[in-house]
């Protein structure tokens, strides 16, 4: 049986010259729950200087919650009583590019624009791309395993993340930096953190892999008349198109008529669903105009629109993100699920899903159909219940509760719906080991109790 906690002791004085004024903003993340008071917020500019805080912190008995750029959607940065933040927003050497390996070497609270940016003028490319890159960290985005539409081609961050440094709970400092594409000696350490959401250590600096930068890019803003058409579309394009397709996003309505009227922007046309697609090989530009003059001819697309300049394919670009501003701030209250499902089985969720959110909430969708992420939003009073019986049957159809944003705090409960009891079990024994304290990111994705057992 867990014994009680002990009252949490005073922060040490050597840990106050990291601290900074604890503004509202530290209570939580975009899931918009409010948080608790933390009782400090640190913010260490180093690797050295996080070691530090978690030695104090581990021989005070204190616990921390572990912070990026705040923009999950599933509580892990939500502040829980008596926890103190430790918010790597300072961990922002300056980016290093290795232009020979391909590579760029950052800090962990390095917003992914700002990297985008350093990487572009360099005349390369990093394959990682989300609406909040202005506020989104690479620590952030590596410990979430973050995903975005760039995952169709270029698979999740992890396949972004070469080597990292990151602090383990007792103040060890875990190091792989070498930026290796190639390194198997022993266990990777970096995978294992990777995903981890901060409970296993705090990652502190990244090597990241670049791309060559794309010639070009052509982008179809197209209208189908059902989710089933655009399930079906898939493999032709994948088919026809090859790796230069890049993206593949879906959005159905209301939703993209909603944004768009909320937002002001010109809907090329309206339609039960829509399709946006990114190929990047300037070659392959008749290919792409002969792949969707094809599905426009067999009944696929019923009408398109394609780019013919960079600023179309920022303006398409608009409408899909459109739909992501419209739904903070302008749908009302919203309960967004992040989920995960295998292809094929979208067509068969959706109305299932429909009909449980019959008279409790109205469903919004989007997400990225390439890599079955769909963002399925529930607009209307939050009903716990409900969140709980659209998950269940995510379980049912083979998918898992989150697909980019995490368990963090809010969907503990329901984690073993898509994993299995010994699985929890394990990875909570892996917490236990590295933070026998339990004083990284408590009650993020397990418990205590799961790490007895």
């Amino acid at each position: 049986m867990r014994q009680p906690e002990p009252a949490a002791a005073a922060i040490p004085d050597a840990l106050l010259a990291f601290q900074v004024p604890a503004a509202p903003r530290y209570r939580d993340d975009a899931a918009g729950k409010p948080g608790a008071e933390p009782r400090a917020v640190l913010a260490p500019r180093t690797t050295d200087d996080c070691a530090l805080i978690l030695r104090g912190l581990q021989a005070a008995g204190l616990r921390a919650a572990v912070q990026g750029g705040r923009t999950g959607l599933s509580g892990g940065a939500r502040v829980r009583p008596g926890e103190i933040v430790l918010s790597t927003e300072k961990l922002i050497a300056p980016p290093v590019i290795d232009p020979v390996a391909a590579t760029l070497a950052a800090g962990a609270g390095t917003a992914l624009e700002i990297a985008q940016m350093v990487v572009r003028e360099a005349g390369l490319f990093l394959a990682a791309d989300l609406g909040a890159r202005g506020s989104a960290t690479l620590g952030g985005m590596a410990a979430t395993n973050a995903g975005g539409p760039l995952a169709l081609r270029y698979g999740t961050f992890r396949q972004q993340v070469l080597g990292l440094e990151a602090v383990l709970a007792d103040g060890s400092v875990v190091r792989r930096m070498g930026g290796l594409a190639k390194d198997n000696s022993g266990l990777d350490l970096s995978q294992l953190l990777i995903g981890s959401e901060g409970t296993l250590g705090i990652i502190t600096r990244l090597v990241l892999r670049l791309h060559p930068a794309p010639l070009a890019r052509r982008v179809a803003f197209c209208a189908l008349a059902s989710v089933e058409a655009a399930l079906a579309l898939l493999p032709i394009l994948r088919a026809g198109l090859g790796p230069s397709l890049q993206a593949c996003e879906l959005m159905v309505d209301p939703l993209l008529t909603e944004a768009c009227t909320a937002r002001g922007l010109r809907q090329p046309f309206s339609s039960p669903a829509a399709l946006l697609i990114e190929v990047t090989d300037p070659a392959d530009g008749e290919r792409f105009e002969a792949v969707l003059g094809k599905a426009l001819a067999d009944g696929y697309i019923s009408d398109a629109v394609l780019s013919a300049s960079e600023a179309d394919c920022r303006a398409f670009w608009a409408l899909r993100e459109g739909c992501s501003h419209y739904l903070i701030d302008n749908a009302g209250p919203i309960t967004s699920l992040d989920l995960s499902l295998p292809i094929a089985a979208i067509a068969r969720f959706l109305p299932e899903a429909e009909a449980i959110c019959a008279g409790r909430a109205r469903p919004l969708v989007f997400g990225h159909l390439g890599d079955g992420n769909l963002h399925y939003i529930l607009a209307g009073k939050p009903d716990h219940a409900l969140v709980g019986e659209i998950f269940a049957l995510t379980a049912a159809h083979g998918g898992a509760i989150t697909a980019e944003h995490g368990i963090g705090q809010d969907k503990v409960e329901w984690l073993p719906l898509c994993r299995e009891t010994d699985e929890i079990r394990a990875m909570a024994r892996l917490k236990a080991a590295l933070d026998p304290g339990w004083i990284l990111n408590d009650g993020r994705v397990f418990t205590r109790y799961e790490g007895e057992c």
